[in-house]
């Protein structure tokens, strides 16, 4: 990978963790539009705990989250803003590299951590798929990945 590579996917990388910092609606709603595809999608694959229990408890397969659209996009990390950075509390940061993993796929983690002393709250995994102009086409997000 070349280094002007490796910048253009750090700064990728940068500016989607930052969208789930950023506390203006308006500047959120125009960083969803300049990084996802106007028919990007985020699963979340590893719902949280209780959703998984109540789905074992149905007998039915542990179902996984959606958004698609911008719209939808737009609700869910405004929804993430404010359960888990509103406060002032916490903050995302992004945790290590981000990796290319094909010509159009990477990886990157994140941690969500205290703002006081940087202690980690929590993390996770993303496994982006990009579209031919670089915009965001598919995210599968992983939470609580050590």
């Amino acid at each position: 990978m070349s280094t002007n590579d490796d910048k253009e996917l750090t700064r990728l990388a940068e500016r989607y963790v930052a969208l789930w910092n950023e506390p203006d609606p308006a500047l959120r709603r125009t960083a969803i539009d300049e990084l996802f595809a106007l028919d990007g999608a985020q699963v979340l694959v590893d719902p949280p705990e209780a959703v998984r229990d109540a789905a074992t408890d149905l007998a039915v397969p542990i179902p996984s989250f959606e958004a698609r659209g911008r719209e939808a996009l737009n609700r869910r990390v405004s929804r993430a803003y404010e359960m888990f950075i509103a406060a002032g509390e916490h903050t995302f940061t992004l945790h290590g590299h981000p990796v290319r993993l094909t010509p159009k796929l990477i990886g990157l983690a994140w941690t969500m951590v205290t703002r006081t002393d940087g202690a980690a709250q929590g993390g996770g995994y993303e496994v982006i798929a990009l579209d031919e102009e670089g915009r965001i086409r598919l995210d599968h997000q992983y939470i609580g990945l050590d």
